[in-house]
């Protein structure tokens, strides 16, 4: 039996994920197995030592103390697409809303109310609100993971010409893209074409303040600026100057900072980029699915900070490591598991950045729960090795 404690609101479907055959579920357990998250911050909160799992209902992790959990062996997931096309589509409104004057329209019709002329007066006005259609523009993408395919191939559709900056565009996401779509070979090139450009990247530390002065002053004169990404990725103040140079025309963002919340020029949402039924809900059973398999099987996908690590059933008892990614830790490991007689009958290993994972299967008719503690108290004192499960 697992417990796993929300620190959130989470859509009711998750719960459909973890039946109560094998999960408790609760906003108040003292020591859980997994948390289930979706903006709440953890970023003081201590971690019991029983914890083995994070998993956030979203694509963003800066609320995670993702180090930490990564120096204790605790695997943090993300669910990275599940709310692809609710971002995608507040992202084709930003363009919209951009060009067409749409929210000051509708803030100076609704100071007609109680004119008695207000079908001349609009037809008299409504000259103040003139927009550029999107067919024709240029569109630049800047980052084309889940979200920034969707929102490339939507532009394409509407006879935009888009243009995407990746440099590390996988092949999953090339196949996904129209074929229409132009590759830019650097971002200076993106640009300095665009008159709308997007961005759907990561924040890390490369990508914090990312669109600074130096990044805006290239960029098309007149051109609009839409942030559905992370609101540090933006230099709020260098926006601003742009605005009022010239160099921006609009800036679009669904992150509320003192510095733009009313600033001339800026149309700030309230962070609606995945605010649908049916993106929490696909973030929620996405993010339940996910620990649910990690606890249940020692399987990882989409780990934000362990390699994604699958394999089949297992027959016997299942072993699973978490070590730093350097040299010799596979051979003690293996070398304590033949001394204890113990036969592998399957065995997975994989690393990424700084961590290594590792899942072995043994034979069933080798080992019994008092030997299995034994060799794993053994390995747990290897050198490197952060933390060791075993799953019967």
């Amino acid at each position: 039996m697992f417990d796993i404690l929300t620190l959130n609101h989470i859509s009711q479907r998750a719960f459909d994920e973890l039946p109560s055959s094998g999960f408790v579920v609760s906003d108040s357990l003292p020591d859980p197995d997994g948390i289930l998250l979706r903006s709440a911050s953890m970023l003081d909160r201590p971690m019991n030592a029983r914890l083995l799992a994070v998993a956030r209902a979203g694509a963003g992790y800066n609320n995670i103390p993702v180090s930490r959990c990564s120096e204790a062996g605790i695997v943090v997931f993300n669910t990275p697409g599940a709310n692809a096309n609710a971002v995608k589509e507040l992202t084709l409104a930003g363009l919209l809303l951009s060009s067409r004057k749409i929210v000051e329209g509708v803030n100076w019709v609704r100071e007609l109310k109680g004119s008695s002329d207000i079908g001349a007066r609009v037809e008299e006005g409504k000259a103040k609100f003139i927009g550029p259609e999107l067919s024709g523009k240029k569109l630049g993408v800047v980052g084309l993971g889940a979200v920034g395919v969707l929102v490339a191939n939507a532009c394409e559709a509407l006879d935009m010409k888009v243009s995407g900056y990746d440099p590390y565009l996988s092949v999953d996401a090339a196949w996904g893209l129209s074929r229409s779509v132009t590759r830019a070979m650097n971002l200076s090139e993106l640009l300095a074409e665009s008159d709308y450009v997007t961005l759907h990247v990561p924040l890390i530390d490369t990508t914090r303040r990312w669109f600074d002065g130096a990044i805006l002053a290239q960029m098309k004169r007149g051109a609009r600026l839409l942030n559905f990404s992370r609101g540090e990725i933006v230099d709020d103040k260098a926006v601003l100057e742009a605005l009022q140079s010239g160099c921006l025309d609009r800036y679009v963002t669904d992150f509320p900072t003192q510095e733009v919340v009313d600033a001339e020029g800026v149309l700030v949402l309230p962070h609606l980029g995945a605010s649908t039924p049916e993106a929490e809900d696909n973030c929620a059973v996405m993010a339940a699915r996910q620990l649910r398999n990690y606890l249940e099987n020692g399987i990882v996908s989409n780990s934000v900070n362990l390699p994604d690590c699958s394999i089949g059933p297992s027959c016997g008892p299942r072993l699973t490591v978490v070590n730093r990614n350097v040299p010799n830790v596979v051979g003690p490991i293996t070398t304590a598991l033949a001394n204890a007689g113990m036969n592998i009958s399957n065995m997975l290993n994989k690393s990424k950045n700084d961590y290594a994972y590792n899942i072995i299967d043994l034979d069933g008719s080798c080992a019994n729960a008092a030997a299995l503690a034994s060799v794993a108290d053994e390995i747990a004192g290897i050198d490197e090795v952060v933390r060791i499960r075993v799953i019967a």
